[in-house]
């Protein structure tokens, strides 16, 4: 139903005379139109969540060949649990629409959710342009009282002088005539609805009081859990910012105390384990780095924006970008210990996405791993039953997990352990073959299987 011919003090949420329960009743009985541009893992999972809550959804995307599939009830994104079911029943039910037609969807709706990737260019610096080619599409479609929700994580300040300047510019509003908010996603891939629905708290703050307050409204609809409200859009970006940074710190920090296990004759993992017992330590397992659309970007927000240095940031992303190297020079290390050189080894990375459970490969370790270990001379196979898109990779040969066993493997990296892992038959090699469990995922004194092999986890001392 187009805006224009409804009750339009029920039908807008920002700066509405309609009572904040008047509100939420409208937009629980899809009174307000909804449109979700980005029709990705964030888009398409909110999409979900808004369909369910007001009965319909628009789904805005710019690849054709992608929104057909949606449109045809095939989801893209099959490692989200329950969002393949959904996307087929929501298409069926006509309780999502999916298009490319920007503006034509613009014009309809009055809540428009901003869903659309960011991250950083190859300099480091923020990626503005998908975001500001959607906001120029949207601007000369945008009606007063039309409330703009942006999803994307994004640096500190986009909302205040990227969002809203060109909203205005493109539009023939004043700033007081529609609402701006940040209210940034905190969903990890693979638990997107669980915790879109109510995992955490929903942090949410706009341009101005009345975008906090019509933000609010829609999400104290949309979730179960805490709604957030702080005094400003600028606020919520830098939360979300000040998340990813402080995880990208703490990873950073285990795996410099990983690298010290030889040096200190111990357990890391076991270490931070204990320590983690107190509530005021909450350090993360080593790992061979990070990856995805979060952890790699977004301590550059502060990096590159900011006149100030930030010697701490920088430091820990130092250190989890050296990672897929630290693992290459600690394989050859153990493979020299088993007298074979790596220039002779054929290698198995075991798991290539950037997360478990998740077959996105964005920023994943194993890339870089890959390269260095092909730099090195090995022979790199890689093997991940939820990876498709392996354009990424180069110089690495592909392999499922039952035509392993075919092979004559001199080493295996466990990169990423998706369960699907967990039942992998280790016995099928000879031995002894050289095992670097990069996860802290195999447990040798319960799979016997492992016992005939040189197994090394990362982060404890082959003292130990």
């Amino acid at each position: 139903m187009s805006k224009t011919l409804q009750d339009t003090q029920c039908s807008r949420l920002y700066r509405s005379s309609a009572t904040p329960d008047q509100q939420r009743a409208a937009f629980r009985s899809g009174e307000v139109p909804v449109a979700v541009y980005g029709l990705g893992r964030l888009g398409l999972s909110l999409s979900m969540v808004y369909a369910s809550t007001t009965g319909h959804v628009v789904g805005v995307g710019n690849d054709q060949e992608r929104v057909a599939r949606i449109d045809d009830g095939e989801c893209p994104v099959d490692d989200e649990p329950r969002l393949p079911s959904l996307v087929r029943t929501a298409t069926t039910a006509d309780a999502l629409s999916v298009t490319t037609r920007t503006g034509a969807v613009a014009k309809e709706a009055s809540v428009h959710v901003i869903a659309v990737e960011t991250g950083i260019r190859s300099d480091n610096a923020p990626d503005f342009s998908e975001l500001r080619t959607l906001l120029r599409d949207i601007a000369p479609a945008l009606d007063s009282g039309d409330l703009v929700l942006v999803e994307s994580i994004v640096p500190p300040g986009t909302c205040r002088d990227i969002v809203q300047p060109i909203l205005l510019a493109g539009s023939d509003l004043d700033a007081d005539e529609f609402g701006v908010a940040a209210c940034p996603s905190r969903a990890t891939p693979g638990r997107s609805l669980r915790e879109m629905r109510g995992s955490y708290p929903k942090i949410v703050g706009g341009v101005d009081a009345e975008s906090t307050l019509a933000a609010a409204v829609v999400y104290d609809e949309l979730r179960v859990s805490e709604v957030v409200t702080v005094n400003t859009s600028t606020v919520a970006e830098c939360a979300r910012v000040v998340e990813s940074v402080y995880r990208d710190v703490t990873i950073g920090l285990a795996n410099e105390l990983a690298g010290l296990a030889d040096e200190l004759g111990t357990d890391i993992p076991r270490a931070i384990e204990a320590a983690n017992t107190h509530p005021r330590c909450d350090v993360p397992d080593p790992r061979p780095g990070t990856g995805g659309y979060d952890l790699p970007d977004t301590p550059y927000y502060l990096i590159n924006e900011c006149a100030s240095s930030t010697p701490l940031i920088e430091a820990a992303r130092e250190v989890n970008e050296s990672m897929p190297e630290h693992l290459a020079n600690a394989l050859v290390r153990e493979l020299a210990a088993t007298d074979t050189h790596i220039e002779d080894a054929v290698v198995l990375l075991l798991g290539l996405s950037h997360h478990p459970n998740v077959g996105e490969t964005r920023a994943a370790p194993s890339i870089e791993l890959s390269n260095t270990l092909a730099r090195f001379g090995a022979t790199v196979v890689g093997v991940d039953p939820l990876v498709e898109d392996t354009s990424a990779f180069e110089d690495i040969y592909f392999a499922g997990v039952d035509h392993v066993r075919e092979m004559d493997l001199d080493a295996v990296v466990v990169v990423t352990d998706h369960d699907v892992f967990d039942e992998f038959d280790w016995s099928v090699f000879d031995p002894p073959l050289v095992v670097l469990d990069g996860r802290g995922s195999l447990d040798g004194s319960a799979d016997a299987s492992l016992s005939a092999h040189h197994v090394t986890r990362f982060g404890v001392s082959s003292s130990n």
